[in-house]
């Protein structure tokens, strides 16, 4: 079953979760270009996320979910605010959900957890998930160590819930390979930040429409907190630093606020340019509809040249 039919939306993508990026806005219009818009609530206060919910329910009549960060000092507020607000879909990171999982389930609420591993997988279906993302390290943002390519298929045999791929996924091509490694459905992140609608800085936007193959990079590898963002000037001091051992104190105070300069402020050398590997593929700036429209076209295309090139 493709995830779509879960979610009862026409496409089988959900939007990342981006902090900082994932406006009620911005769910909404890709609730309303055919697949799950999400409001990411890193970053946010409890009365934030509820002003982002009632935006969100104001611009679309279509289905949206919120994605809660285990790590947000306000997460067990917000918990509960799902719940008030009626939301329909929760996708989680940054730690275990199971606390919350009785109350969600008996509130009809969806819960997708965001997985780096199968051992997590398989505790999460035990929780009650009834779908987990499976996020690789190509992916933008936070991240595990396993690729896509390796971990899906290793998910897709040890959880009989559906599996949503993320990471490494912006053309037809990658959509088509997450279906082949047993995946119902996929989250992008990367390709939506280079959209009209998306409310990141233009400088943001066009440092990822400029990104070649080889120009991100992760920092926090060393203490153990991986972050895959653009190259950039803070990029390549933060791995200095910590490879000269700076205490997580110290890192932690040279890139504070550094998200918040390059969505809001443009600020592409000292902010935190968060995006997927996949960025060198994403060429131009595009509505939301047409990205989603683009993705799932391409698809079909290349489903019939793979017929076509097996049958031979």
């Amino acid at each position: 079953m493709k995830i779509n039919e879960l979610l009862k939306v026409k496409y089988p993508l959900i939007q990342g979760g981006m902090a900082n990026i994932a406006t009620g806005e911005f769910a909404a219009s890709v609730s309303n270009a055919g697949a799950l818009g999400l409001i990411g609530a890193g970053g946010m206060t409890t009365e934030i996320l509820k002003e982002n919910i009632e935006k969100c329910k104001q611009l679309t009549d279509q289905p949206f979910g919120v994605n809660l960060m285990m790590m947000n000092p306000y997460v067990d507020e917000m918990a509960q605010l799902v719940i008030d607000e009626g939301i329909k879909v929760v996708t989680t990171g940054a730690g275990n959900p199971s606390k919350y999982m009785k109350a969600w389930k008996e509130a009809g609420i969806l819960v997708m957890p965001v997985v780096p591993s199968v051992a997590l997988a398989k505790r999460l279906e035990r929780s009650g998930a009834d779908a987990v993302i499976v996020e690789g390290t190509e992916a933008g943002g936070h991240i595990g160590e396993l690729t896509t390519m390796a971990l899906v298929p290793q998910v897709v045999e040890a959880v009989s819930i559906p599996v949503i791929a993320a990471g490494g996924i912006a053309s037809g091509k990658q959509l088509l390979a997450a279906y082949a490694l047993g995946a119902s459905g996929v989250q992008v992140g990367t390709c939506l930040l280079a959209s009209e609608e998306c409310p990141v800085h233009e400088n943001y936007k066009n440092a990822i429409v400029k990104a070649k193959d080889t120009d991100t990079t992760v920092t926090g590898r060393i203490s153990g907190t991986p972050v895959r963002i653009i190259k950039n000037r803070m990029a390549k001091e933060y791995i200095k630093r910590e490879k000269e051992g700076a205490s997580m104190e110290e890192l932690e105070t040279y890139t504070l606020g550094s998200l918040r300069k390059a969505v809001l402020e443009g600020d592409t050398q000292s902010g935190s340019l968060m995006a997927g590997q996949v960025a060198g593929m994403v060429k131009e700036i595009k509505p939301v509809k047409t990205i989603i429209e683009d993705l799932f076209h391409e698809c079909d295309m290349e489903k019939e040249k793979l017929i076509n090139f097996l049958g031979e």
